[in-house]
């Protein structure tokens, strides 16, 4: 990549874009980094802020805050039910600001008929960029392996219906970001890819209980439920439905083998293999801090 071009990062604040952004100031390109509040945002050399406080859903703010660069990583916004409408908001900003290339962090299956409903919105986005006609690569993420330790419950059980057969090839944040980092500084190959980014394996709800109790220290269990105890374990006033179901359908996708897929992506973007479970674990002992010492 040219040193003159500018790769625009989003979501720099956070578990994935701020990661991307070590990386990429790690390798001395120009980057932008798109937040909502300055003072959160990292710094780092070669890197300048823009700040849009409306994040994705002000598209003129947005599509200031782009213009002049030309790669775009669009990490996805925070759960809500706009979400499809803030996405579409960001790829309308990136078009109008003449990205040429968008790099965006999507879902592994998405699809209109994903199991896991917020895979569909995945879907809805990826067809956004699309039809917006602009370069892109796609990079489906797995389940996050550094999300699975906070299944557990306080009381040591993993509950959730995805039977005892669902495997789901979980990947580390760490990889994701090697690999989004990987393509934004030679976007070239990558245009009109999609990736699916995976762990090493495809491992069971019983066989990662395990893992976390050999490597934890602590008795952790998976507990299978129907359908109807994980709605009725998770209802709570303060949430909304569309999150309760989104819990639910996770493991529903798990147990129907959607997230079973394991690819070389990770291999092939970044020159390493991708971590696991227990990888993952060793690095962050603290990480069932939340479960009760029995």
């Amino acid at each position: 990549m040219s040193q003159q071009q500018v790769i625009a990062v989003t979501g720099a604040t956070g578990g994935i874009g701020g990661r991307v952004a070590a990386r990429l100031a790690a390798a001395g390109v120009r980057q932008r980094l798109i937040v909502r509040d300055a003072a959160r945002a990292p710094e780092h050399p070669g890197a300048e802020v823009r700040t849009v406080p409306g994040g994705y859903a002000d598209t003129a703010g947005l599509t200031a805050a782009l213009t002049g660069a030309s790669t775009l990583l669009l990490v996805s916004a925070a759960e809500a039910e706009d979400r499809v409408a803030q996405h579409v908001s960001a790829v309308q900003a990136a078009a109008g600001a003449g990205i040429t290339h968008v790099v965006y962090l999507s879902f592994l299956g998405a699809a209109p008929d994903a199991t896991f409903t917020l895979a569909r919105d995945h879907h809805h986005t990826e067809a956004a960029v699309r039809e917006h006609g602009l370069g892109f690569t796609f990079l489906r993420d797995s389940l996050y392996l550094d999300f699975v330790p906070g299944m557990v419950g306080a009381d040591g059980v993993l509950r959730g219906p995805a039977g005892s057969k669902g495997r789901v090839g979980a990947v580390a944040r760490k990889d994701v970001a090697d690999a989004a980092a990987a393509v934004l500084l030679d976007p070239a190959p990558h245009a009109g890819v999609t990736y699916d980014l995976t762990g090493p394996e495809a491992f069971t709800l019983p066989e990662a209980a395990a893992t976390m109790s050999d490597v934890c220290g602590r008795p952790i269990t998976f507990h299978h439920e129907s359908v109807q105890e994980a709605f009725e374990s998770r209802m709570d006033p303060a949430v909304p439905d569309f999150m309760i179901d989104a819990w639910v359908t996770t493991y529903l996708a798990i147990r129907d083998g959607e997230l079973a897929t394991v690819s070389s992506a990770v291999q092939d973007l970044t020159g390493h293999a991708p971590r696991g479970l227990r990888e993952v674990l060793e690095a962050h002992p603290g990480c069932l801090d939340h479960v009760r010492a029995s």
